[in-house]
């Protein structure tokens, strides 16, 4: 059943930060609860679809969770969340701290109905600093972090986004460690706590911790930036034929590298002789290498490169990735059946545990799958869930049942 079996989550988030935690937490075996408006998360809008309100990005975000729709703005839908909140382990939301004081489930009140409770919260800034209300979205903190203006001195001098929710998803990774930290410190002092994951920190740690440079030091020692990184010729190269992936790092690589292609005047060289000597010259040495991997095709690179045993991968596009052998090979993209979309393709956890594998056990749930389910395990009769429903605090499951 996974190792976090047992775990009940509140999921109160919505998008792709807060959804790709809870769906890790889900995978691991944690029962997480999602609680949507009655419209429903935005990303089931969001690309190609069978069916409305199942798009693909949401199938990907929200697997290995339960659905239940409240409308939180009316005061019997808050008071059912409390409800859920009671017997809970986690809560986690990503609206600004502030919209949840406004709901009236602020820290203050639900620690005091469920001490042990951790209260997460995955929003866009430290709430010490003047930033603290503002709203923020991936791009706005690639931006903020420094790393639309990496991919501007690595390209053509144009500030970028990474074309991936490449924030949401780092965020929501750490979520997933501060939380599971917070469930350690419960087990040994009986006592949940408040713990917030702010976008931009987190974003200005992981950027910054490559590309501090010398601006470590005070006074600086440089404009900071980790030049390997940087250097124009850091891509896919170019062969003959098609493009690979390579990189040739340590001593031990360009030695072998240097027998496989004959170039033994690069061991004379100083700029390709020594670690030091290519740190130094990196530019010079991967422009070098790029020049090289012109004259053979993918394939002869890819054989002459495998025999030496130097770093290597094919280049893959959204559909051949699918069909790596490797990936095949560990089943990590499975078609599975589901109850309404038909055949999709899913992902496996990567992860994996030696005495409690996690497998997911549900797919992605139609909006308010499982609201009657949820509300009665909260000990909700049939007669307060109907007037739930004619109130238009929640909505029946599709097709009327469970």
């Amino acid at each position: 059943m996974g190792p976090l079996e047992g775990i009940k989550v509140i999921d109160m988030t919505t998008v792709l930060m807060g959804p790709y935690a809870t769906q890790m937490l889900g995978d691991y075996g944690a029962d997480v609860l999602k609680v949507e408006t009655l419209e429903g998360d935005v990303t089931r809008q969001i690309g190609p679809t069978r069916h409305p309100g199942m798009g693909p990005l949401f199938l990907n975000t929200n697997r290995s969770k339960r659905s239940i729709a409240l409308d939180l703005k009316k005061s019997a839908g808050r008071d059912a969340v409390l409800r859920l909140i009671r017997s809970a382990d986690v809560l986690i939301y990503n609206v600004r701290p502030q919209a949840m004081v406004r709901l009236q489930l602020g820290y203050d009140v639900v620690s005091k109905l469920n001490p042990r409770l951790i209260y997460a919260g995955v929003f866009g800034f430290g709430q010490d600093g003047p930033y603290a209300a503002k709203p923020a979205y991936d791009d706005l903190i690639q931006g903020g972090s420094g790393l639309a203006h990496l991919m501007a001195i690595g390209g053509d001098g144009t500030p970028r986004y990474v074309p991936n929710a490449l924030v949401d998803r780092i965020v929501g990774t750490h979520a997933v460690g501060a939380i599971l930290a917070s469930l350690v410190h419960r087990e040994r002092s009986g006592s949940g706590q408040r713990v917030d994951i702010p976008m931009l920190e987190t974003m200005s740690s992981f950027v910054m911790g490559d590309h501090m440079g010398g601006l470590t030091y005070e006074p600086p020692l440089d404009k900071g930036g980790y030049a390997r990184h940087l250097s124009p010729d850091r891509r896919p190269y170019k062969t003959a034929d098609g493009y690979i992936c390579v990189i040739v790092y340590n001593d031990k690589q360009w030695d072998n590298f240097i027998k496989a292609t004959g170039r033994d005047d690069m061991r004379a060289d100083p700029k390709f002789a020594t670690f030091a000597g290519r740190a130094g010259n990196i530019d010079v040495v991967y422009a070098e290498l790029a020049r090289m991997m012109l004259e053979r095709t993918t394939a002869e690179w890819t054989d002459l490169l495998n025999e030496a045993d130097i770093p290597t991968l094919p280049m893959h596009d959204l559909e051949s990735i699918l069909t790596d052998p490797h990936l095949t090979a560990t089943n990590f993209f499975s078609v599975v059946d589901h109850p309404t979309e038909g055949k999709i393709r899913s992902m496996r956890v990567s992860a994996t545990w030696s005495d409690t594998p996690a497998k997911p056990e549900r797919l992605a749930p139609l909006l308010s799958e499982h609201s009657d389910e949820i509300l009665r395990e909260a000990g909700f009769s049939a007669d307060e869930i109907a007037a739930l429903v004619k109130e238009g605090v929640t909505r029946t499951a599709p097709g009327g049942q469970d």
